[in-house]
């Protein structure tokens, strides 16, 4: 079977890790199944031997990753060679198809310091893109934003028009980073305002799950929630946002019971910041029954950031939802699309009072709710209460005046 020597190594780059290894200080032999025929170099340029025979000169890594009496050489699968790096086998496997050197005869060795050479070459920056490549391409392109079409409509026109021929292909990042990337040139810079955003610098965006917590008290998450709120088969679990009016400079909290649908409407006449958040809240709460009020789902903003101090005056846990997943608050989402028909965006919120917010929630709850079988919310609510007062007055008998006289007279 065909063999070659490769010496392992932990360092950072593949091609360093195979010519070296600092931990274990092992050479393997590679059994490769491509060569045609045996291969007994050790890996660097032009060094040579034959096993369990000292080479003359070993490679500058290699020889700085021997001790002074190597150990016995061993035989092993591009597998075993993989578990030692802490690598996938297809990146070893990737890694030797593409750096390794092809002699005159056809055969084909892996010299680390030659892959890495090779990698090294790969690597400068900027280089050109695909688009600065292919002036038929970049043509296209432009073509296609000077008729205002998206980036991904015009890779979709590619594939279509061009459907044999690869070089003709492109994803939207491609054409995005063409736009904003600086120093591509592969597109013209004006052609940024051809995209339906406007922008003509890119807004970076974070991974959700990178975000750093900005709260003092740890959050308690949504799939802490009860099971009971999330098939909203008890009423008192409530959704909660901010509406923002113009240049962000006002705001008006919303509240959504999830069972009935149930709108309040949070008057916030001194600004959105934490303190005042939760001052409002508060007061909105209490004028509830208690067991309309079991718990707060509300996303990650910032003005929530007093939300211990709530759950400690209020005894309403407030639950978070994961970042970037609006839906996990629907019937809030839902409700404030609503709402933007009384309050459009771009207008100022500190305009209305506290009676007009009351009106406009009232006239919200009075509407025919399809999900709830055309009841209105404030029907819907009213049955609960209903219902609660009742089962309270039968858990609870009044007293019969011969009690109350044998009480008083004992």
């Amino acid at each position: 079977m065909p063999e070659i020597f490769v010496v392992v190594g932990c360092a950072a780059p593949l091609p360093e890790q195979l010519a070296c290894n600092h931990a274990r200080r092992r050479v393997f032999r590679l059994f490769a199944r491509e060569c045609p025929a045996p291969v007994r170099e050790m890996t660097g340029a032009g060094h040579s031997f034959t096993s369990g025979q000292e080479p003359a000169c070993w490679p500058r890594a290699a020889a700085a990753a021997l001790p002074a009496e190597h150990p016995a050489l061993e035989k092993v699968t591009v597998r075993a060679i993989a578990a030692e790096l802490g690598r996938s086998p297809s990146t070893l496997s990737r890694e030797i198809r593409r750096d390794r050197t092809v002699d005159p005869r056809g055969q084909w060795h892996y010299r680390p310091h030659a892959a890495q050479a090779r990698a090294d070459a790969r690597r400068p920056r900027p280089k050109p893109g695909k688009i600065g490549r292919n002036t038929a391409l970049g043509d296209f392109i432009q073509d296609g934003l000077d008729l205002k079409r998206s980036p991904e409509q015009i890779c979709e026109s590619l594939r279509r028009a061009f459907p044999d021929q690869p070089e003709m292909h492109a994803v939207h990042e491609t054409i995005y980073q063409a736009l904003y990337v600086q120093g591509r040139g592969e597109l013209r810079r004006e052609l940024a305002r051809a995209l339906r955003s406007g922008r003509a610098r890119r807004r970076p965006h974070r991974q959700a799950a990178c975000r750093r917590p900005h709260f003092t008290h740890p959050m308690v998450m949504i799939s802490e929630r009860p099971a009971k709120a999330e098939d909203r088969a008890v009423s008192g679990h409530w959704e909660g946002d901010l509406i923002i009016g113009k240049d962000n400079g006002s705001a008006i909290g919303t509240l959504v019971e999830r069972a009935t649908r149930y709108v309040m409407l949070v008057h916030l006449p001194n600004g959105r910041g934490a303190e005042e958040v939760r001052d409002a809240l508060v007061t909105t709460v209490r004028t509830l029954p208690g067991h309309l009020v079991r718990s707060l789902t509300w996303d990650q903003g910032s003005e929530m950031a007093a939300h211990h101090a709530f759950s400690i005056a209020t005894d309403v846990p407030v639950h978070f939802c994961d970042p970037a997943s609006p839906w996990q608050r629907g019937s809030n989402e839902n409700t404030n699309g609503l709402l933007r028909q009384y309050f459009p965006k771009g207008t100022g919120l500190s305009v209305h009072t506290r009676e007009h917010l009351d009106a406009i929630a009232a006239e919200l709850n009075g509407r025919p709710r399809e999900t709830l079988g055309w009841e209105t919310s404030a029907e819907r609510l009213h049955k609960l209460l209903a219902a609660q007062h009742k089962r309270s007055r039968v858990a609870t008998p009044p007293r019969n005046r011969h009690q109350v006289r044998g009480s008083s007279s004992s």
